[in-house]
């Protein structure tokens, strides 16, 4: 069976909904908008849906100018633009990493922290800063996400899943931003170099799971599924295995429906 190319899905801000598109541009750091803003504490350490599962009930979407930001249990919006300039430079924390970002306005972070109920600064990564991914596994820059600027997870692996428990989950618990239509279940663990349309993308790393695949991103409420079940068949050394980041060629333009060679 042919493989295509079924979804493509952006996340402007680190852990919040993201939003489908029907092409996407790669650049030096994931895909062009995908993870450059980010929430940080007082102490400006990052903030995601680990700590605040209600994050993901704050959804953008695209918008004539940038993006909107929707709490869906309220309705209110927060319009932000794609990029920022000129504002004022400090530190943020990703996991072990040190990131140079810029400081969003204040009524931006006031929008924030009323909705989650705690201290956030919104924060945006300018081109100047550079993430390197882990030199253990790959050569190049990231964005604001966890550890690598692309995740590519096959329908036939989240199928197999879902025939192992009593309710089937989304995609969107695992939040990819490729998706594969056709072939075998698990089928990204093997690759080691796979082409999307004309573009050139590299598998890394398996996708060592968290808490956040437990969270309703329609509802914000946490379980205990699928970490309990995937952690019968997918767990090694540790951590529970599912879906492979990536590294890709710069400059390149993937569209929903382009053919997938691995």
């Amino acid at each position: 069976m042919s493989l295509s190319l079924s979804s493509i899905r952006i996340y402007p801000i680190k852990s919040l909904g993201g939003f489908a598109v029907e092409e996407a541009r790669t650049t030096d750091r994931g895909f062009e908008h995908d993870r450059r803003w980010m929430l940080v504490d007082e102490e400006g350490r990052f903030i995601t849906q680990r700590e605040q599962p209600t994050m993901a009930l704050l959804r953008c979407t695209a918008s004539a100018t940038g993006f909107r930001v929707t709490d869906a249990r309220t309705g209110d919006t927060l319009d932000l633009p794609w990029w920022l300039d000129g504002s004022r430079t400090v530190d943020a924390a990703v996991f072990d990493d040190t990131v140079r970002v810029l400081e969003g306005e204040p009524a931006w972070s006031a929008w924030f922290t009323d909705r989650l109920g705690a201290s956030a600064r919104l924060v945006f990564m300018p081109d100047s800063s550079q993430r390197s991914v882990d030199a253990r596994y790959a050569d190049g820059l990231t964005s604001l996400s966890d550890g690598f600027p692309y995740l590519v997870l096959s329908q036939a692996s989240l199928d197999d899943l879902n025939a192992r428990m009593e309710v089937a989950l989304p995609m969107d618990r695992f939040r990819p931003n490729l998706v594969i239509t056709g072939g075998t279940a698990y089928q990204e663990d093997a690759w080691r170099e796979v082409r999307i349309g004309t573009v050139r993308f590299t598998p890394v790393k398996p996708c060592g799971r968290c808490a956040i695949t437990t969270t309703d991103q329609r509802t914000g409420e946490r379980g205990k599924e699928p970490l309990r079940t995937l952690a019968t068949y997918r767990a090694w050394n540790g951590k529970v295995l599912f879906g492979m980041n990536a590294m890709a060629e710069q400059g390149g333009v993937v569209r929903v429906g382009d053919l997938v060679a691995p």
